[in-house]
């Protein structure tokens, strides 16, 4: 405990002094001021600016009738300008131009559109990514008064900080941590420091601290999401550590992001289509709970269990991380007391329950207890053609995805729209976020009931509530973990050929990339159907499980093949995974995962803050596993 809280304090005082170091604030181009300067300057202009914005000030040196200012985020795709500001003329009798400052979103690249304030006559047109705290002067002028030709000149009077120092120094200061770890685990295995260690402390606890990573607990067989199944071999007791590693890893992740990710937009979701860091997390997880169960359900039956008796257990498990979800975790009591009025209920654990429910379901009803070599005409199909049943299942399902969502009349909207709404498509269709999925829970759950603040609103500016765990994408999601319950039989069946496991992941990595490509067009904004978080489109869902093959892959290889790797730190909260997943919503307002900021528009200082909160998580689950306390539903 008392090594454990150390390291807690070491990281927080490193990120703390090295991302708040005066350096980080000086600005681009700005020569070297002194340390005390730079950093005065920098903290003068966040108390008079916000973060991930830019001062423009506009001088319009043109006579009447003044100017409008309207801009465009290079991520609003097919959006309407939006209008920012009305320059006045300029003043002939005193020479004096018109002038307006407004502030400027530093995140995405802008298209900045002048025009008349009469007659609507385009001025000019620049499109230009401004630096966070950055100052700029725009200044529109006459160049030629014969033919009226106008320039738009864009001026930096103070450059911007980089505030994507503080990333690379947290960086560092991980790799600085995690260089000294290594150093001491082979200094360990000298035989003199190793004596003189033990000595020094006592043996017993020595000898545990350095075989921690030796082995994993034995824990009774489960089929819960949460811990990883036992390995094939009813004689032995060892854990596919590589499932909990990449459990972990999905999970780490998340509990960053979920805290604010240091409020820089690529650790926040994407607003509509298209991917950032944030949007990985979460299928990942329904893909390692789909791996999960194969394995599970497998070793429940070996050991002797009915299927009644697993099947009551699936339906409880479901049963209680659904209301987990609905009553300890949920975003709406933001809105005060929770009551019927305002409950939200679509969630993540919400999914979870009745992803793992219909999964679990349906391996149950087709798997056995015996899972040797098949004996059909294709034994290179072993993992798949004796289950044709769930396939044809799992296509049923996405084909009622698809032609509700395509098909689906929806009231005021385009049947088959896939957009945010708002003032995306050029604003004709501003109450139609989601198209059929948004339409269906308004439906079914009532708008009360929903996400009340999607990601859309910001970027899309959409009014309608939309819920990314809705009902419709529930279908997708069910698929995603189908697919890592494909990377789970195939473990199962190749038990002891690692090679033949690694090339399927492999094989069905490449499958689910070319999917990708082809029903997005390798493009963004522009395929038949985009990959879309929001939506859990059927390409988002091929993408992602895309990438965890391959991830699996490579964590499988470094940790159970080739055992280069523990597994740690992820290991540790991957064996923990939902007490870890609650908890941190839970105590997400309580110190010390979150305490009251010198600077709120500190990128920095967010960085620090969320970044110690993942790292006291990590460092929870560890000291769990050491005295072997898994929190299993």
């Amino acid at each position: 405990m008392a090594a454990a809280a150390g390291l807690v304090a070491a990281v927080a005082a490193a990120l703390g002094a090295l991302l708040m170091a005066p350096g980080l604030s000086q600005p681009d181009g700005q020569g070297a001021p002194g340390p005390r300067g730079g950093a005065a300057a920098a903290a003068e202009r966040r108390r008079s600016g916000r973060m991930d914005q830019a001062l423009l000030l506009v001088r319009n040196e043109l006579p009447a009738p003044g100017l409008n200012l309207a801009a465009r985020s290079g991520s609003c795709h097919q959006c309407l300008y939006q209008f920012l500001a009305f320059v006045p003329p300029n003043n002939e009798s005193l020479r004096k131009p018109g002038t307006a400052s407004v502030m400027v979103d530093t995140q995405h690249p802008l298209t900045l559109l002048l025009n008349s304030s009469v007659g609507d006559r385009d001025l000019c047109k620049i499109q230009y990514h401004f630096g966070e705290f950055g100052n700029y002067s725009l200044v529109v002028k006459t160049i030629s008064t014969s033919n009226q030709t106008v320039s738009c000149d864009l001026i930096i009077n103070e450059g911007p900080i980089n505030s994507y120092l503080p990333i690379l120094f947290a960086f560092l200061v991980y790799v600085g941590i995690l260089a000294l770890l290594i150093a001491g685990r082979l200094l360990m295995k000298i035989d003199p420091v190793r004596n003189w260690v033990y000595k020094k402390l006592n043996p017993r606890a020595t000898d545990r601290m350095i075989n921690s990573e030796l082995g994993s607990p034995n824990t009774t067989d489960s089929i819960n999401c949460d811990p990883a199944p036992q390995s094939w071999s009813s004689g032995s007791r060892q854990r596919l550590r590589s499932l909990d590693t990449f459990r972990g890893l999905s999970l780490v992740i998340m509990v960053f992001v979920n805290y604010g990710g240091g409020k820089y937009w690529f650790f926040k979701h994407e607003s509509w289509n298209g991917l950032t860091v944030a949007d990985l997390v979460f299928p990942w997880f329904v893909f390692i709970m789909g791996t999960s169960i194969a394995l599970a359900l497998g070793s429940m039956l070996r050991w002797g269990s009915s299927k009644w008796k697993v099947l009551r257990k699936i339906i409880w498990r479901s049963f209680v991380l659904i209301l987990l979800g609905i009553i300890v975790v949920n975003p709406n009591y933001c809105l005060g007391p929770l009551s019927w009025d305002n409950l939200r209920i679509p969630g993540v654990l919400q999914r979870l329950g009745f992803t793992y429910l219909v999964v679990a379901a349906l391996e149950l009803l087709f798997t056995r207890a015996d899972s040797g070599t098949w004996e059909g005409r294709f034994p290179a199909l072993q993992d798949i053609l004796p289950y044709w049943p769930q396939w044809i299942f799992i296509l049923v399902l996405e084909t009622i995805w698809l032609c509700l969502t395509f098909l689906l009349p929806v009231p005021d909207c385009p049947r088959g729209y896939l957009g945010p709404g708002g003032i995306g498509d050029f604003g004709k269709y501003p109450n139609c976020t989601g198209g059929a999925a948004g339409y269906i829970d308004r439906l079914l759950l009532g708008e009360k009931h929903m996400y009340q603040h999607p990601s859309s609103g910001v970027i899309y500016q959409s009014t309608m509530p939309y819920d990314p765990e809705g009902i419709l994408g529930t279908i997708n999601s069910i698929v995603m973990a189908f697919l890592g319950l494909q990377a789970g039989k195939i473990t199962l069946f190749y038990k002891d050929q690692p090679k033949q496991i690694m090339s399927r992941f492999i094989i069905w990595g490449i499958v689910m990339g070319v999917i990708s490509a082809i029903l997005t067009k390798c493009s963004k904004e522009e395929g038949f159907i985009p990959i879309n978080k929001n939506l859990w489109s059927i390409s988002y869902v091929t993408t992602m499980s895309c990438f965890a093959f391959i991830l699996l892959l490579l964590i499988y290889y470094l940790v159970d093949v080739k055992k280069w790797w523990s597994g740690a730190p992820f290991l540790y909260p991957g064996m923990n995974s939902i007490l870890v997943y609650i908890g941190h919503q839970v105590f997400a307002n309580y110190f010390p995962f979150k305490w009251k900021m010198q600077d709120s528009q500190s990128h920095a200082e967010h960085l620090t803050q969320n970044l110690t909160a993942t790292t006291l998580w990590v460092i929870i689950s560890y000291i769990l596993y050491r005295k072997r306390i898994f929190w299993k539903i």
